[in-house]
């Protein structure tokens, strides 16, 4: 399929899944409400999305934790993630917690351009936009083929779209199935994710954002950011919507 082919594709794709939505009654994915096709963001009622739980104080350099002053968190400082910058555009709590719920294990895929926008939001309150691609979170194909999609690769392409970045999920691909990493303390998800990772020699000389749904303890984008590097890349920087605190 032609890259105007796929484009025009997806748009009516787009477009049918809007239409649904108007016609279809349907509730608020947070608070459970009737949701007014006019008056809503995907699944959410304009009220609950409103109510997203972003974040405003400084956060951590290498991490996105909200701190009280620019810098590096007390974690991070000891071992700070390869990265030139991590951000993160709200806390993983409330209604953002439900709805990356839902984007993640509900099906409800068509959040994905919705919070495309706030990682826009977040990368232009930055204002470093200086990548050659932008980078999903790679899923092992098993995965994948189980819950029927990557978010993270679904945020990418929406997030491309809105910057006119290259999405590259070529780029990172996952080497092995390893265990779920919301499975795992802490002290474990380091070692779970060591190996996971392949990067491409393409990379090489390629400034980098890594794109993810959620970051937890970072140790998934360390390991990400690491393989990047480690084949070449100049310059590798994450990005999430949701930071857990």
């Amino acid at each position: 399929m032609s890259r105007v082919s796929a484009s025009l594709s997806g748009a009516l794709s787009i477009i049918g899944r809007e239409a649904l939505r108007i016609v279809l009654p349907s509730w608020c994915t947070v608070c459970e409400r009737e949701l007014p096709w006019h008056d809503r963001v995907a699944s959410c009622c304009d009220s609950c999305w409103r109510s997203l739980p972003r974040i405003t104080s400084p956060k951590c350099r290498s991490c996105a934790l909200p701190l009280p002053a620019e810098g590096i968190c007390i974690q991070c400082s000891a071992d700070p993630l390869p990265v030139g910058w991590c951000d993160a555009w709200g806390e993983y709590s409330g209604a953002l917690e439900r709805l990356l719920h839902a984007f993640k294990f509900e099906r409800h895929d068509f959040l994905d351009a919705a919070f495309a926008r706030l990682l826009h939001e977040a990368i232009v309150d930055r204002g470093d936009a200086e990548f050659d691609s932008v980078v999903p979170v790679p899923m092992h194909r098993a995965h994948e083929r189980k819950r029927g999609y990557n978010q993270a690769r679904l945020l990418a392409v929406a997030l491309s779209r809105l910057t006119r970045i290259r999405c590259e999920s070529r780029l990172l691909t996952r080497s092995g199935d390893s265990t779920k990493q919301s499975l795992l303390p802490r002290t474990a998800r380091a070692a779970n994710v060591r190996r996971a990772f392949k990067a491409s020699p393409a990379v090489s000389g390629m400034s980098v954002l890594i794109v993810d749904d959620i970051c937890t303890t970072g140790e998934t984008l360390r390991a990400c950011a690491r393989e990047l590097i480690d084949a070449g890349a100049r310059r590798v920087c994450a990005i999430s919507v949701a930071k857990a605190v």
